[in-house]
C-alpha cells in the first residue's frame, strides 16, 4: 500500500480543504504546549491526501468567567465563516467536527514563513514617534522605568484585519497570532474569545483607529450586513456557532461601522491592548 500523498502549499481550494478536514482520519502527533486550552498537532487524511492541522478539542478549554463554557470551538468557527464571506481570506479553513477526544475546532496548519522571507508586522521602538511605514499602538513599560513604544506596520493586510477583528469583536488580538506565509500573506489564528454581546474588542491593531475606512472595507462590510440577515446561508451557519443574541450584536457591529465609515476607536470599559502582546 501507497504512503498517502501529502498535500502541496496552494493545492486545495478553501472549499477543498474544509472537505478534507471535516471527513479527513484524525492522528495526534503531538500538542502545542504553549496554549492555554487543549491544541494538539495532528495529521489528517482524506482520499489518499496527507496534511496537517490543529485539533481543539471542547473537552479541553478552560473556563472563562465572562464565555458560556464550550463555546470556543464554535466561535473559531464563526470567525471563519466571517472570515470567508469577506473575500479577504484572513483566517486558515477551519471546521466543526468529533474527533479523537470529541467535537472541536479543526483547522489548517500553517507554517510561517522564515523571518528572512517576510516584513516585521511589530515592534516596540524607543521613540516619540513612529517612523514613516509605521502606525503607533501606545507606550509600554519595558523594565527598570523604561517605556517604548508599540507600533505595527502600515500594511493592508493588517489593516483588513483589524476591521475583521472589530467586526467579531476579537478579544485578545496579539502579535503571536500573525503568520506571515511564503506566498505573502498574513492569517490569523486563536479566535476563540470573540462574538461578545459587549463591546471587547483588544487589540494590536488599534494604529488606524478613528481614521476612515477605505473604500475596499465599505464594501465588504455592505456585503457582509447583507449575507448575515435573516434566511441566508450565512447566517443560517452562524446560528449553529452563536446565539441569537450574539448574532443580533454582530449585525449592529456591522451597522455602527458602515453608519460611522471609521475604524473603532477603544471604548475605555475594557482594556484595549493584550499584554504581553505576544
Amino acid at each position: 500500500m501507497s504512503a498517502p500523498e501529502r498535500i502541496p502549499s496552494g493545492r486545495l481550494t478553501p472549499a477543498e480543504l474544509e472537505k478534507h478536514l471535516e471527513h479527513g482520519e484524525l492522528t495526534v502527533l503531538g500538542r502545542v504546549r504553549e496554549a492555554s486550552n487543549a491544541v494538539l498537532y495532528c495529521s489528517v487524511t482524506y482520499r489518499d491526501r496527507t496534511g496537517h492541522c490543529v485539533y481543539k478539542p471542547v473537552a479541553g478549554e478552560r473556563p472563562l468567567w465572562d464565555f458560556p463554557d464550550g463555546t470556543l470551538a464554535q466561535r473559531e468557527v464563526a470567525a471563519y465563516e466571517i472570515s470567508r464571506a469577506t473575500g479577504w481570506e484572513l483566517i486558515p479553513p477551519t471546521v466543526l467536527r468529533d474527533g479523537p477526544y470529541g467535537q472541536g475546532m479543526v483547522q489548517e496548519w500553517v507554517d510561517p514563513s522564515d523571518e528572512g522571507d517576510s516584513p516585521e508586522l511589530l515592534a516596540l521602538v524607543e521613540t516619540e514617534e513612529p517612523e514613516p511605514g509605521w502606525k503607533a499602538v501606545g507606550f509600554a513599560q519595558v523594565g527598570e522605568g523604561r517605556t517604548a513604544l508599540l507600533v505595527h506596520a502600515d500594511d493592508p493586510r493588517l489593516r483588513r484585519l483589524a476591521v475583521l477583528d472589530a467586526v467579531i469583536n476579537n478579544g485578545d488580538r496579539k502579535g503571536g497570532h500573525l503568520l506571515p506565509t511564503a506566498d505573502g500573506r498574513v492569517l490569523a489564528i486563536d479566535h476563540g474569545v470573540t462574538f461578545h454581546v459587549e463591546d471587547r474588542l483588544r487589540t494590536l491593531l488599534w494604529g488606524w483607529a478613528g481614521e476612515p475606512l477605505t473604500e475596499e472595507a465599505v464594501a465588504v462590510l455592505e456585503r457582509l450586513a447583507a449575507e448575515t440577515a435573516d434566511g441566508e446561508p450565512l447566517a443560517a451557519r452562524l446560528a449553529e456557532c452563536l446565539t441569537a443574541d450574539e448574532i443580533a450584536a454582530l449585525r449592529e457591529r456591522i451597522a455602527g461601522m458602515l453608519n460611522s465609515k471609521v475604524h473603532p476607536q477603544p471604548g475605555g470599559e475594557w482594556p484595549a491592548i493584550p499584554w504581553p502582546p505576544v
